[in-house]
């Protein structure tokens, strides 16, 4: 049907897919095999697959219907499908952090998609469209391989606790886990974002839970957006989600994918983190993204104090 290999310098999650022939797609075999192997490595690298936009929405209806991005809906952003999210650096109007002396264009820190709501996503695909001359690379961590890391007496302190989230487009400003010194350039569209209805009351979510499938443990933290543990928004409470975070983000537990042309990538969005190390802000990099429906359960809105 297909052929597997581990991902390149990863062998604790993922999987790296070559000769899908799209036209397979619809036989059922062929999408019980896909899902099956997104669900057992949390992230699938399709190298080398042709069709552009129609395998890509053909490939997310594979694993549940594409949707718009929460932070699309109400916009007047046009893409080619409702389903396609654009994920642009626009060297006039794109976001620019300075970071180790560097200025970088469309940088993203560590986090899962929608922390700072109550209802999460089960993951995306990303298709390049126009990659860059240098940089762009897209970084994912497994919460299950960093569950299975931890030490026994920080998984007894975090069992049944769990995180406040809340959106934070100003990367300088985030409690945990970004590196970045300085404020260049803040879009348009995050800038906008603070008045998104659906980021108006914080979230919160367990900082452990089981896969539904699997039984396995996540931990299950987004350094970005997270504003602190539940009940525990004091020093001590930083500091136990800081010494968690500095565990997760660590260099084995990462891959970093370095986009090719006729690339996809899958990730499980209830297990995998994601971040971008962005761009010089000279370059140029535009992506499409399929947000795939779904609610692990979990999340819940912060209730307002009377």
């Amino acid at each position: 049907m297909f052929d597997v290999a581990p991902l390149p310098g990863q062998d604790r999650y993922g999987a790296m897919i070559t000769e899908l022939d799209p036209g397979t797609l619809g036989d059922p075999k062929v999408r019980q095999a896909l899902h099956d192997l997104w669900i057992d490595k949390g992230l699938v690298v399709f190298r080398g697959i042709p069709g552009g936009i129609d395998t890509q929405l053909a490939l997310s209806e594979i694993y549940g219907e594409p949707e718009v991005h929460p932070m699309m809906a109400g916009t007047d952003i046009k893409t080619e499908h409702k389903a396609l999210a654009p994920i642009e650096f626009d060297r006039e109007d794109g976001n620019i952090y300075e970071i180790e002396g560097e200025q970088r264009g469309g940088y993203l820190p560590w986090h899962f998609d929608g922390a700072y709501v109550d209802r999460i996503n089960h993951g995306g695909i990303l298709r390049p469209e126009v990659l860059p001359g240098r940089g762009g690379d897209t970084g994912f961590i497994d919460q299950i391989a960093a569950y299975a890391l931890l030490p026994d007496r920080l998984k007894a302190r975090i069992e049944g606790l769990s995180v406040i989230y809340s959106y934070q487009p100003d990367f300088t400003r985030a409690k945990f886990g970004s590196p970045v010194d300085k404020l260049v350039r803040m879009s348009t569209l995050f800038r906008k974002g603070m008045d998104h209805p659906s980021v108006q009351q914080r979230a919160i979510h367990p900082l452990v839970y089981q896969q539904a499938e699997t039984g396995q443990k996540i931990l299950h933290v987004s350094p970005w957006f997270a504003d602190g543990i539940e009940g525990m928004e004091n020093p001590e409470g930083d500091a136990l989600l800081a010494e968690v975070i500095d565990h997760v983000i660590r260099p084995e537990l990462m891959y970093f994918h370095k986009w090719q042309p006729g690339d996809m990538v899958l990730w499980d969005n209830w297990r995998m983190l994601h971040c971008a190390t962005g761009v010089p802000p000279e370059e140029t990099r535009i992506m499409r993204r399929t947000t795939i429906v779904g609610d692990y359960g979990l999340g819940r809105r912060e209730e307002k104090a009377a």
